[in-house]
């Protein structure tokens, strides 16, 4: 018998439960995995809370994990017993010690790369991997305003769009955060709070606003964000954080300069497997090489999600967070 977080109702993070639970062998197509860490991320509070609805309840949230695989099921082919593995995305589930997964799901970690960074970074990294290169090709001489720049996917977005030669404006809510950013790549690291992150935008861009912003905030920064665009410029909505977007009149976008909308998903930019081993080569690619940094700077025991949450919630966190089963 093994542990893992399970949730019988929405709700706050009262509602998560540490409980034994028996994983069950892998079925034809899947993987057991025994986790080394989990990840920790925004879009696990949305599960939590309902306005993400999980297939059924009871259930273990988590989307993201590393560990090493125990067994396979009959016709597993992409994984074999003891390899190192990291996953990212459906079926949710990681928040366990131990848990099956279909095996299409995994790939393999690379030798440099630690558990406790692979959990860290495969949603994260491959969410910055398609806001990058699949929603904007972000290219030398485009300017780039990232949202909660200091935050997890933030942090992994400022560093990843100045190694291809973008400028990098990003928010942030402390000058702590602000300093953070810029270590990581963070061009013009704008205090939210302090100032007005659109017309600083335009002062910085010469009144010509940025190639794409990137909002995971939602409610309280999309329609400002729209103002921050060129002409013909892209807003990826990819988060709500301060809540849902408001139903928006599509002649905004004609009327701010013919604007691009789009509200993305990591599953459907990773649904094919060719297309997560490429998001996730590309990943390992630039973190092997030094371009981007992969720091974990908080740890939880899983049987403390709860914790872990509020403390997400209450925005203490920066980059990103871990949780190590069996402490």
């Amino acid at each position: 018998m093994t542990k893992a977080i399970r949730i019988y109702e929405t709700g706050g993070p009262e509602v998560m439960r540490w409980e034994d639970v028996d994983p069950g062998k892998p079925e034809p197509g899947e993987a057991l995995v025994r986790h080394e860490a989990v990840g920790l991320n925004f879009i696990d509070v949305y599960h939590r809370t309902g306005l993400y609805p999980l297939p059924a309840l009871p259930a273990t949230p988590g989307m993201e994990g590393s560990g090493i695989v125990e067994a396979i099921g009959e016709g597993v082919t992409e994984v074999a017993v003891g390899d190192r593995v990291a996953y990212a995305g459906i079926p949710p589930g990681a928040y366990a010690e131990v848990r099956r997964i279909p095996a299409h799901r995994l790939v393999q970690l690379p030798e440099k790369i630690s558990f406790q960074q692979g959990a860290a970074m495969m949603l994260q990294g491959m969410t910055a991997r398609y806001l990058l290169r699949g929603c904007y090709d972000v290219k030398k001489g485009d300017t780039i305003l990232i949202h909660a720049a200091a935050g997890g996917v933030g942090s992994i977005v400022c560093q990843w769009a100045k190694h291809l030669g973008a400028t990098v404006i990003g928010t942030v809510g402390s000058p702590a955060k602000a300093e953070l950013a810029r270590a990581h790549g963070c061009d013009h690291p704008i205090l939210y709070n302090d100032e007005d992150f659109t017309a600083r935008t335009k002062e910085i861009t010469g009144g010509n606003g940025v190639d794409v912003v990137y909002d995971s905030v939602g409610q309280a920064t999309f329609m400002q964000s729209l103002d921050c665009l060129r002409p013909m410029g892209m807003i990826v909505s990819f988060g709500q954080s301060s809540g849902s977007v408001p139903p928006l009149d599509l002649g905004e976008l004609a009327a701010r300069g013919s604007l691009f909308l789009t509200r993305p998903s990591l599953m459907a930019y990773t649904a094919a497997r060719e297309d997560l081993l490429n998001h996730a080569g590309d990943l390992f690619e630039v973190v092997q090489s030094g371009a981007v940094k992969i720091e974990v700077n908080q740890t939880y025991p899983l049987a403390e999600a709860a914790r872990a949450h509020r403390d997400l919630e209450a925005r203490k966190t920066t980059g990103s967070t871990i949780l190590i089963p069996g402490e």
